[in-house]
């Protein structure tokens, strides 16, 4: 699956991004003064092949959840328990990705690709049971997952994201549930930027400072005792990923491979966007960065995707929240190509 997914994904249309430009150069306004959301719309159209781009209007929230050995180090004053727990809480639609999602219209999926402890509902509707092991191994004293353990969490993803498009969803957003997580997401930002550890480690849940220091060596650590080659994603995620965090690389390739894009949201989710792009460079044309979170690894990541995110509110909750704030401001780049009027059509003089 891994394999015919990346054979899929294709550069960006040059023709039809040629098109949006020039269909917004008649647009009665100025050139240029929608900002960033005309370069957007014209990368969209080069994802679909097509100038308008589709409107996205049936937008999927894909949770991944994962649990992780590292929590043994004391990276967090979290319970690892409280990963089942929010599950249930997803589940139930009590969380704030559920109140975003309601607002937006967006549907939520809740995928237990890692979770370590029971799930409360098993046969919940918008839950996918997807467990390839009940939490990663502890990255600083032994590699997280084997190799084909790593690869059937990217096929997971891969899969969840074939069945939101097959079921009618025309735009992908990342979302992300386990407690310890962000120390995963540092150490593969540092091995796909080459960044050193105290760059790319935040605070997380907001952990004091003796814990954060602590974070900060485990990641470094995990590095020193792996060294990841950036050039092989799939054992950068087998060293010192997460269950999570391989499922959503799959989930952006699967997401690029059917030409919908996929709208990132925090600093899991830029993680998991480095080892995609690792796989398939030209999978970052499917990639939309949601808002920039305050882990400082998010932005560094960003950066080196060449990405901008589209709004940034000081957020670091995770679980999609972030991509789904984003998720009008891409619906409204697409509809001023489909509904603004050009200068002849609406009789208004140019400059």
């Amino acid at each position: 699956m891994l394999t015919t997914t990346l054979a899929a994904i294709r550069p960006l249309d040059e023709e039809a991004m040629a098109s949006a430009r020039a269909l917004h150069g008649r647009l009665t306004k100025p050139a240029g003064s929608l900002g960033a959301l005309e370069e957007l719309s014209v990368r969209l159209a080069g994802l679909a092949g097509s100038c308008p781009p589709p409107l996205p209007e049936s937008a999927a929230v894909a949770v991944f959840a994962g649990d992780h050995g590292v929590h043994a180090q004391g990276v967090t004053p979290w319970p690892q328990e409280v990963t089942a727990q929010m599950v249930g809480n997803f589940l139930a639609g009590g969380a704030v990705v559920n109140a975003f999602a309601r607002q937006m219209g967006a549907s939520v999926t809740v995928v237990d690709v890692g979770v370590a402890g029971v799930l409360p509902e098993l046969d919940h509707r918008d839950l996918v049971a997807a467990k390839v092991r009940p939490g990663t191994r502890d990255l600083s004293q032994q590699p997280a997952l084997t190799r084909d353990e790593a690869r059937t969490a990217v096929e997971v993803g891969i899969q969840v994201a074939r069945d939101l498009v097959d079921a009618g969803a025309d735009l992908l957003l990342t979302g992300d549930m386990g407690i310890a997580n962000t120390t995963p997401a540092a150490a593969l930002i540092a091995a796909f930027t080459g960044a050193a550890p105290a760059a790319v480690t935040g605070r997380g849940t907001g952990v004091d400072d003796p814990t954060y220091t602590r974070k900060v060596a485990v990641v470094r650590a995990a590095l020193d005792r792996h060294t990841p080659d950036p050039t092989d994603p799939l054992g950068v995620l087998a060293a010192v990923g997460g269950l999570e965090h391989a499922a959503l690389t799959g989930f952006i390739l699967g997401a690029a491979a059917r030409q919908r894009p996929v709208l990132l949201d925090g600093v899991i989710g830029v993680s998991a966007a480095l080892a995609a792009a690792a796989f398939a460079p030209d999978a970052v044309g499917a990639m939309v960065a949601g808002h920039r979170s305050v882990e400082p690894g998010a932005s560094l990541g960003l950066a080196r995707l060449g990405l901008e995110p589209l709004i940034d509110l000081g957020l670091r909750l995770g679980e999609g929240t972030g991509a789904l704030l984003a998720y009008p401001v891409v619906a409204s780049a697409v509809r001023v190509l489909h509904e603004v009027a050009t200068f002849d059509s609406a009789g208004v003089s140019e400059k």
